[in-house]
């Protein structure tokens, strides 16, 4: 089950603000988050070899000073990455990141996925930190086939499932190469069987919904992104449990 020490404001890739040079999922927007008591939200994705790494793109160009995809960086170029402005250098490794935080906040995992199989390593690295790692932790992932495995791999780590419309605002489908019935399965929370999940985290705008209903009358905490704005912040105190919140502060 979520401990409660996880319902409470969950800052976004850290407590980020680009303005002011602080980039998302960078060491300083950790600590921004935790200097406020806020716990943290962080995405991993795979570098070279499947190492997990913290980062939220699949390539550099949005974030960083360099082009292509982060598949390719072993440890020595994720090193030399430079984010564009700020004085950041370096992209987390997983390991360095629980390092980093330690014991001091709630730490909320996102696994990104393209929904096909990742390197062997990838998951499995996570699952040894996450059960080495002294602080709350907690994982999730949008792919229910990745948390099957991480309940093989890690079964003591609380889990979650992400969901949501699985559409922008104009209709346009999140991820086009899933069929109908598979986006309709996943917004409804029904590809869960696998590996039933300690928590979900769903989308703010689309709250709320039956199935999100059903999982808090079963005691399954629903944790809501992304919130950005007070009408965020009043949907997710009626209809979920903890915000996952940027750009704002609840």
């Amino acid at each position: 089950m979520l401990d409660p020490v996880f319902l409470r404001p969950i800052a976004h890739r850290g407590l980020h603000d680009a303005a002011k040079g602080v980039i998302e999922n960078t060491p300083a927007a950790f600590e921004a988050a935790i200097a406020k008591g806020y716990a943290i939200e962080c995405d991993l994705v795979e570098a070279a070899g499947g190492l997990p790494v913290v980062f939220h793109d699949d390539t550099l160009d949005r974030l960083t000073e360099s082009t292509g995809a982060i598949a390719r960086l072993g440890s020595d170029d994720l090193a030399r990455v430079r984010f564009k402005g700020s004085s950041s250098v370096g992209i987390p490794t997983f390991a360095a990141f629980l390092e980093f935080c330690g014991p001091r906040v709630p730490l909320v995992i996102e696994i990104k996925s393209n929904w096909r199989p990742p390197h062997p390593a990838f998951l499995h690295e996570i699952a040894r930190l996450a059960l080495d790692h002294e602080g709350p932790i907690a994982l999730m992932s949008f792919d229910p086939a990745v948390m099957a495995a991480l309940a093989r791999l890690a079964p003591a780590i609380p889990r979650g499932i992400v969901s949501g419309r699985y559409r922008d605002a104009v209709g346009t489908p999140w991820w086009p190469e899933l069929s109908g019935w598979r986006t309709f399965c996943l917004r409804n929370l029904l590809e869960d069987r696998g590996a039933p999940p300690d928590f979900y985290a769903y989308e703010v705008g689309a709250l709320p919904t039956l199935a999100t209903r059903f999982a808090r009358w079963r005691s399954r905490p629903v944790l809501t992104w992304t919130v950005r704005s007070e009408t965020d912040r009043a949907l997710a105190a009626r209809h979920a449990d903890a915000p996952i919140f940027e750009g704002y502060e609840p």
